[in-house]
């Protein structure tokens, strides 16, 4: 437990947010009633609250973790959020970088100087940089990378090489590595001189000279065994290992299944280069979680909630305008059937139900085939069985609910025929739901594309037109 937390353990982080907030008010009240003064006191009012609303507040930013104020700074207005930015004390700047997303740090880095930048960037450690280093002014990359040292240098170059979501550029490469011919009593000395140990440290990387892997002793058997034995004898020699052009994604449901907190990156080879940590996998599961929250709605990156109109109109006109030509498309197919309308002024209240409950239910399917893609629980062998399970679920649920609802209309409209109609059309609906609730991800899958991406919107639109045309075509056959 930190001090700052063994000394507020009762406040959230919403409440933190509150007090700041309350002291941008505070400050932007007295501030406007400074500017409001006349006359030779007026420098000195203005002095006085910039000292003692600034200074509340910068206390109230030392107090807090990096990752709070990330927090804090994604939740503010821009105007807001630079000032709370530059209240921040140098040395933070570079954690604090790190824990945002990546379009408030975008508006962060903009309202830094390029020295600003470097001093922050001279704290990170090599990983930290290359995860930094595409967001930042290219001569700034040039003068930093000049900065540093030619291992620090070879381990920036070494994790930019690879492909943002693969383990080479997840890895980090502060880690601990010990011989194997040595006493534990020799190793816990030599962790005695540490200064510290690298964070997420729950195992020893045993090695050869030749630095190659030979196996991993967790810290709770060099606590609990007799100092005097050998690390060969302890250590565990099949430990989980990874390559670094392996896929991030892969490595994280490998650290959920296996209960990981630390693991080794190893060349072809079987070097030791590099090691994957809990939090590098944790942020990469969230973030793609988020990705994919976002491209189901259509929306083409994440988006800062405070950015400018005109960025966000940018990031959303796409899907937008694929709705707009869907939704045209299904205006079409009523302007179809309008002479049917007109006979059945009925149809016009109801079909809006076959195509919503059509829509709700192709969600719920494509929802559960993203995620069994992203868990590859699907292969080509099960695809089909997964196929008719899914169009099965449509069937029952058609007729349970497109008979209730044809019940429904029986009842208001006194025809029986409508009613059968409408739970003909439910069923049949719910039936192309979940066809195109598997195919389109299966398919943008295939087509090398996110599987989520813009499916909320197509499988809308498919129901949408689907829905009306089933609906109505059914309606023009049997009851005119």
């Amino acid at each position: 437990m930190t001090e700052v937390e063994a000394k507020k353990p009762q406040e959230s982080l919403q409440d933190r947010l509150n007090q700041v907030v309350e002291l941008l008010n505070k400050h932007k009240l007295v501030e406007d009633l400074a500017h409001r003064q006349e006359g030779q006191h007026q420098d000195l009012v203005e002095n006085l609250v910039h000292r003692q609303n600034l200074a509340e507040l910068q206390r109230k930013l030392d107090d807090l973790h990096p990752a709070d104020i990330a927090h804090i700074l994604e939740s503010l207005p821009l105007g807001d959020r630079l000032t709370v930015w530059q209240l921040v004390k140098a040395e933070r700047d570079g954690d604090i970088l790190l824990e945002v997303s990546d379009a408030v740090r975008e508006t962060l880095i903009a309202d830094m100087d390029d020295h600003e930048i470097l001093a922050a960037a001279k704290e990170m450690d090599a990983d930290e940089l290359a995860d930094l280093a595409p967001e930042l002014p290219r001569d700034v990359v040039h003068e930093l990378m000049e900065s540093l040292d030619a291992q620090q240098r070879e381990r920036v170059r070494s994790a930019l090489s690879y492909e943002e979501d693969e383990v080479g550029a997840l890895m980090d490469f502060e880690m601990v590595t010990i011989r194997d011919d040595v006493s534990l009593e020799v190793v816990l000395r030599y962790l005695r001189r540490l200064k510290e140990l690298p964070g997420h440290t729950d195992k020893l990387f045993v090695v050869d000279y030749d630095g190659l892997l030979k196996g991993v002793l967790p810290i709770k058997r060099l606590l609990v065994n007799d100092p005097d034995r050998q690390v060969a004898e302890v250590m565990a020699t099949d430990p989980v290992t990874f390559q670094p052009d392996e896929d991030g994604y892969d490595a994280a449901q490998a650290f959920e299944r296996y209960d990981l907190i630390s693991a080794p990156v190893v060349d072809k080879n079987g070097k030791l280069i590099g090691r994957l940590t809990i939090d590098e996998m944790v942020d990469l599961i969230r973030e793609e979680s988020e990705t994919e929250v976002l491209n189901m709605a259509g929306l083409r990156e994440e988006e800062d909630i405070f950015a400018s109109v005109w960025k966000s109109v940018r990031n959303r006109w796409t899907w937008l305008a694929t709705n707009l030509i869907t939704a045209f498309v299904a205006s079409r197919v009523i302007g179809l059937f309008e002479g049917s309308i007109e006979k059945l002024v009925a149809l016009a209240a109801l079909m809006p139900i076959v195509a919503g409950i059509g829509g709700n239910s192709g969600n719920q399917t494509i929802t559960m085939i993203v995620r069994a893609i992203a868990l590859d629980q699907i292969q080509t062998s099960n695809a089909t069985r997964l196929l008719r399970k899914e169009l099965g679920v449509a069937l029952v649920n058609g007729l349970v609910w497109g008979g209730v609802i044809g019940v429904v209309a029986f009842y208001l409209y006194g025809n029986w025929e409508l009613g059968v109609v409408m739970t003909a059309a439910m069923t049949l609906n719910l039936l192309l739901a979940a066809l195109a609730g598997v195919l389109i991800p299966m398919t943008l899958l295939r087509l090398g594309r996110d599987p989520a991406m813009g499916s909320s919107v197509m499988i809308t639109a498919m129901t949408d037109s689907g829905g009306f045309f089933i609906f109505l075509g059914l309606a023009t056959l049997f009851l005119m």
